[in-house]
Order: C-alpha cells, then structure tokens, then sequence
C-alpha cells in the first residue's frame, strides 16, 4: 500500500545524488514501496563506508592486530617461527572484496527497480537534475553526497595523504606521521603501529577524541603510550617539505619530524560544492552543511538530504536510518523523524572503544546527581601474555530515575560488547535491571551487570 500519488509528467518519484550508504538504502526502500527512483553516482558504489571508510578500515584493524597475537601466543605455549608482513597481499585481498561489495550494491539496486546513472549529478532546479548534459525530472530530490576529507592551507600540504589515498599506498611506509585527535586519525595511528610502522601522532589539542568520555580518552592515551606510539598533543605541523629521503615536517615550536608518509584526518566536510544546490535555493551552513528540518527536509520543499552531507550524526548506520525515514515518510504515508539520541559508536583504536549515551560531562549537566560506576582491571587473557593492557568500563546513571544514560568502554571486543548494551539504554533500562542481570563468567561483559558501588556522584 503506497502513501503517495506519482506525478506521471516527470521522470522519476524520487532522484538521489549519491549512492552511498545512505542513499542505496533510501533508493532501495523508496522503489520497495512504489516509487519510481533513480540514482547517480560518480565514484563506486557504497560510498566512502565501502570503499575509503568503515569497510578496508576494519579489515586493516584486523590485519594490524595479529602482531600483538602471535606476541601474546607465547604466555600459552606457542612458539611461532619467522613471520613477516606483505602489505601487497593485504592490498589485493582488500581490493578484491571491495569489488565485490560494489557489485553486490550494483545487484541490490537493480533488483529493487532502482535505475543507476553514472555521472556527477547536478541540481539544475528544485525538480530537475543534470548528468554529463541529460536532464532528469523527479518529484522530490534526495542529497546523499556524504563528506569529503579537509586539510589544512599550509606550505607543502600537497606532500600529505588523507584517508582516502591510505588505502591505495603502493607500499607501507616505514615512518609515519599521523595528524589528527579524531577517530580516523587514532585508528590510522593504530593500523600502522601494528603493521611495523613507526607512527607519531600529533593533535593540536591538550588530549583527543574531542567528545569521548574524558576517563576513556586519557586511559586510551596511557595504553597508547604503552604499546610504543609517540603521541605529541598541544602539537601541529608549521610546514612540510620533501627530502632526498622522504619528507620533513617542521612544527609550530620549530623543531622537525622526519617521515615517509603524512597522513592528514583532521576531519570532514560536507561534499555539497559545486552541484547546484545553493543556486536552486538550498540553505547551507557554513561548512557546506545542508540544512535540514527533523525529517530531513530542505529549505527548499521538494529537496531532501540524509548522511553525512547534513552533518548531523555521521555515521554509516545513522545514514542508514536517515534513508529509511525518508523512504517512510514520503512514500508510505507514515511520516518518520530520524532518531539520534542513544547512537552507539566504536573507534576501533588499540585498544578499541565502545560508546553509547551520555559522557560523564554531559550527564553532570543533563541531571541534579548522577552516579558514576568504574571498573579498570586486567583482562583475565592477559595475566598469562604478561601484557600489561587494562580495560576500562564505566556505567553513568541518573539518581532520580535511576536509569542508566551512558555506557563507555575501553577494551577488547568493546564495540561488540556495547552493541548489545546499547539496546538496555534505548530502552530506558535502570542499574537496578543491570543488576538483576546475571552475567556470563569469565567475560569482561560481565562486569558490567556486577558494578555495585559507585565511585563518585
């Protein structure tokens, strides 16, 4: 049952620039429920998750990882020989099931009746799109054009990668410089540790993950720290220079840092420009932005835009549910606000992080009193590698309700863990209900629902 009546003087229901995440799903779903749809895309299909982003990235993670097991391997028995890495075999394995998502989208789309056009769309009007000089009509125009990374105007930035380039490198570098306090930049920092680089990672700021739970930022740092990266925060590049052996950075306090790559994930921006959107009359912010009401709608009636490119919670899933409330909303008759209190995220740094809720700083300023719950201990696998890596987890609950509003872990497996846990904060679940749970034994989870005493308020 369809919500909506199609206009049959234009082309399409609903025209989506961008076939990322955000806009594959919200094609998909649209043509599920009657709506004629088209989607241009210029680059591979899947966007910057798929192809530059979550995807590679964690099969990197997992590549940069085994050095630290077969370390760990000895404390139980193991005795491993010779091993070595070969960053060219990672490269085309990589590639080959980044090919492989990119057909699978291909599939989806066309299964769905959904008709892909190749080539960098252009809004000509509020119901009109250009691509490579043939035009499009449609009822409604969805912007999905996700963020684009952004450096910084300094001498020499043209020596510098960003993330996109980190994953096509024709060779691994033996000296690194990572430049960045976000997640991109720390996960980075930590695919290169692993995989033998020398890594140095500088952030312009007194300590990063800008947004994180302050106690999982500064645990992060000191298991960071420990592992052998050369964090420097308070710490910027001036300019870089390239060298007969590879490049130079000079800092801001004048002293240099010696490096083959320098990989700049010093954030993203919304990838608005240049396709017509502020000549048809769509507000921007000032970092290209589009500005969007709760259910994703422009300033402009007709246009629409989901992900990254309205940069409200950028995540691959959140612009997942962005797609699916807007196919609801204009095609079933059942308008939906997308929801973005209560996302969980993880930053796969070493060790990983998983978040859901409030840090502990905005929890103190959304409630009179709150708990604070903390556990910091060494993981039950460790007391045999002789490593010295802690874990970190921390429950903050709202006295009053006594309901539990953020949940933050450092540790193994933390995103797998705060998945799960995200759906008791979604629900509203109270520290009394975690400790009626039994947990499961010997698991970190567990510790979770055994936290009885809280260390502050």
């Amino acid at each position: 049952m369809s919500g909506f009546e199609k206009d049959t003087h234009r082309d399409y229901d609903l025209f989506v620039i961008g076939a990322g995440s955000g806009g594959v799903r919200a094609s998909r779903i649209s043509a599920g429920y009657g709506a004629r749809v088209a989607v241009a895309e210029d680059k591979d299909l899947g966007g910057t998750c798929v192809n530059v982003g979550c995807i590679p990235k964690k099969l990197f993670v997992y590549a940069s990882h085994y050095q630290e097991e077969f370390e760990d391997s000895a404390g139980f028995g193991w005795s491993l020989g010779d091993r070595k890495f070969d960053w060219q075999t990672l490269l085309q394995n990589k590639n080959r099931e980044i090919a492989r998502l990119n057909e699978v989208h291909d599939t989806l789309l066309s299964n769905a009746g959904v008709d892909l056009v190749n080539g960098r769309a252009r809004v000509v009007d509020p119901n009109t799109v250009e691509v490579e000089g043939k035009t499009f009509t449609a009822t409604n125009i969805l912007v999905a054009t996700g963020g684009w990374p952004s450096v910084p105007s300094i001498p020499g930035i043209e020596h510098a990668i960003t993330s996109n380039e980190a994953f096509h490198l024709e060779q691994l570098p033996k000296r690194a410089i990572v430049v960045g306090g976000g997640y991109i930049a720390v996960e980075f920092a930590g695919i290169y540790r692993g995989l033998g680089v020398d890594v140095t990672q500088l952030y312009r700021g007194p300590l990063f993950l800008r947004g994180f739970d302050d106690d999982v930022r500064t645990a992060l740092a000191e298991e960071m720290r420990k592992k052998g990266f050369d964090l420097r925060f308070d710490s910027n590049i001036a300019s870089i220079e390239k060298t007969s052996t590879g490049l130079r950075a000079t800092l801001d306090d004048g002293s240099t840092l010696e490096a083959d790559t320098i990989l700049y994930a010093t954030g993203r921006t919304p990838n608005t420009a240049g396709i017509g959107l502020e000549e048809a009359g769509v507000k921007l912010a000032k970092n290209g932005a589009i500005v969007v009401d709760e259910f994703s709608r422009s300033s402009v009636p007709s246009i629409w835009a989901i992900g990254d490119a309205t940069d409200r919670v950028n995540l691959t899933p959140v612009a997942l549910h962005e797609g699916m409330c807007l196919a609801s909303t204009l095609f079933r008759g059942e308008p939906q606000m997308p929801v973005h209190e209560n996302v969980a995220s993880a930053v796969f740094s070493q060790p990983p992080i998983g978040s859901v809720g409030l840090t502990e700083e905005q929890a103190r300023e959304a409630y009179p009193v709150i708990d604070i719950y903390r556990s910091q201990f060494r993981p039950l696998k460790h007391t045999l590698t002789g490593s010295s890596e802690q874990t970190l987890m921390k429950l903050i609950v709202d006295r009053a309700s006594d309901r539990v509003v953020g949940i933050h872990m450092l540790g193994p497996d933390a995103g797998e863990i705060i998945q799960g846990f995200s759906v008791a904060v979604k629900c509203g679940a109270t520290k009394s209900q975690f400790d009626a749970t039994i947990g499961i034994h010997p698991t970190s989870a567990e510790e979770f629902v055994t936290m009885r005493e809280p260390v502050s308020s």
